[in-house]
C-alpha cells in the first residue's frame, strides 16, 4: 500500500504550522511507511514541492499566505500539477471547500479528523492521480477514451464461481477488457483513466451494455456479478441503469454489484442513499477484497452486503499461513451467522481450493477453477468438477 510504482516508499509533503500536529501526523504517516517533509510556512512549502512528491497535505491557514493560494501555484506550475492535493482546515466553511476544490485539489478534511479516514483518502487520491501531467497527452488519452466509448472497444470476459457444497455453478463474474493498445488496454489504469476524466459512467454503463447483451441470450437463472466504483452509485444515475437491465431483461435479482475501491467515496450519506435505492429494485451488493485493502468491518456493517469477497492475497498460499487462516474463519463465522455468502477470491492452486473448502468459504472464483474468457459458454463452465 505504501509503495509507489518504482518500489520506493511514497513521499508525503506535510504543510503546516502547528509543529504538535505535524509532530504527530508525521510519526503516524512514517510508522504507515510513507517518507514525509514537513513545510511550516507557504513560502517553504512552494520551495520544497517537486514533482518527486506523491501527495500534498496542505493546511488552509499559513503564517505567510493562505493554503488556498499556494494550491493554485502548485496546481499553475507544471512540474507540480500532478501532484494530488488535499486540503486541512481547523474551519468548515463551504466556500472554503467549493474554491479549493476549483483550484485543482483532490479532497478537503476538517480538522481534527480520523486518521484512519486520513490515511484512506490519501491513498484513495494518490490512485486517482493525474497519471498524465502534460496537456498534449491529457489531449491524447482523451480522444483514445472518447474512440473507445464511441466504437464500443471493450470485450466482455466472464469468469464463473462455483458453490462448493453441492459443486456448482453460482454466478458469473463480468470482467470488462479495453480492445486497444497501449496504456488504456490495461483495465485498471483504462477506468482510472476514464474516472480522472469524467468519462467513467459512460463506460461502465457501454462495458455493462455489452456483457448483458451476450449474457441475454444465454442465461436464465443465473447470478451476474458486476464490478463498480463508488463514484457510479453516488452520482444518482439509477434511472439509466435501471433502463439498461430492463432493456435487456435481465432481473435485478439475480444482479449483484460489486463495491470496489470503498476509500473513494466521498459522500457517504448520499452513498448509502443511493445503495438503499438500487436494492429496493432488486440488486443485491457484494463486498468486495475483504480481508485486504479498505474492506473494513465498517464497511461491511454499514454496506449489509449479501455477498462477501475475500481479497485473493488472504487466499494465496493460504494453507501455510496460520495467520491467514484465522483471519478466513473469522471472515466465515461472521458470514454464517449474518447469512451472507462468502467468497474465496484469486483461487490459483488445488492447495488453495482444498483450503478454502476445509475451512467452510461457501464458494470460490480463479485460474484454478476456471480463468477469465471472452467466450460464454455456460455448459462449459457447470461442466467443470473439482472433488
Amino acid at each position: 500500500m505504501d509503495s509507489g510504482s518504482n518500489g520506493q516508499k511514497k513521499q508525503i509533503l506535510l504543510v503546516d504550522d502547528e509543529k504538535g500536529l505535524t509532530d504527530l501526523l508525521g510519526m503516524l504517516l512514517e510508522t504507515r511507511g510513507y517518507a514525509v517533509e514537513v513545510a511550516g510556512t507557504a513560502t517553504e512549502a512552494l520551495h520544497k514541492a517537486s514533482s518527486e512528491f506523491d501527495l500534498i497535505l496542505l493546511d488552509l491557514i499559513l503564517p505567510d499566505f493562505n493554503g488556498l493560494e499556494v494550491c493554485r501555484k502548485l496546481k499553475e506550475s507544471q512540474e507540480t500539477a500532478h501532484i494530488p492535493i488535499i486540503m486541512l482546515s481547523a474551519q468548515s466553511l463551504s466556500e472554503d471547500k467549493v474554491e479549493g476544490l476549483y483550484l485543482g485539489a483532490d479532497d478537503f478534511l476538517v480538522k481534527p479528523c480520523d486518521h484512519e479516514e486520513l490515511f484512506a483518502r490519501m491513498e484513495a487520491v494518490m490512485r486517482r492521480g493525474r497519471s498524465f501531467s502534460s496537456k498534449k497527452e491529457d489531449d491524447t488519452i482523451v480522444v483514445q477514451l472518447r474512440k473507445i466509448l464511441d466504437e464500443s472497444l471493450v470485450v466482455p470476459h466472464f469468469q464463473p464461481i462455483y458453490l462448493f457444497e453441492p459443486f456448482s455453478l453460482y454466478g458469473i463474474e463480468i470482467l470488462s477488457r479495453p480492445s486497444v493498445s497501449g496504456v488504456l488496454s490495461n483495465p485498471e489504469v483504462f477506468f482510472r483513466a476514464a474516472l480522472q476524466y469524467g468519462l467513467y459512467t459512460e463506460m461502465e454503463i457501454m462495458a455493462w451494455s455489452l456483457a448483458l447483451e451476450r449474457l441475454s441470450r444465454s442465461i436464465s437463472d443465473e447470478r451476474i456479478f458486476l464490478n463498480c466504483n463508488p463514484y457510479f452509485i453516488e452520482t444518482a444515475k439509477f434511472e439509466r441503469v435501471k433502463t439498461v437491465f430492463e432493456r435487456h431483461e435481465i432481473a435485478t435479482k439475480n444482479v449483484i454489484l460489486e463495491i470496489t475501491e470503498r476509500s473513494a467515496i466521498t459522500d457517504f450519506k448520499m452513498f448509502y442513499e443511493q445503495l438503499d435505492r438500487y436494492r429496493k429494485y432488486g440488486f443485491h451488493f457484494a463486498v468486495d477484497d475483504v480481508g485486504g485493502g479498505y474492506a473494513s468491518l465498517e464497511s461491511i456493517v454499514q454496506t449489509k452486503p449479501e455477498v462477501v469477497k475475500i481479497d485473493r492475497h488472504i487466499i494465496s498460499d493460504l494453507a501455510k499461513d496460520p495467520f491467514k487462516k484465522s483471519i478466513v474463519k473469522f471472515i466465515v463465522s461472521f458470514c454464517r451467522e449474518n447469512n451472507i455468502i462468502s467468497i474465496a477470491e484469486g483461487v490459483e492452486t488445488r492447495s488453495d481450493l482444498d483450503a478454502v473448502r476445509e475451512l467452510g468459504v461457501s464458494c470460490g472464483q480463479g485460474f484454478y477453477l476456471f480463468k477469465p474468457t471472452a467466450e460464454l459458454n455456460l455448459s462449459h463452465f457447470s461442466d467443470i468438477q473439482k472433488s
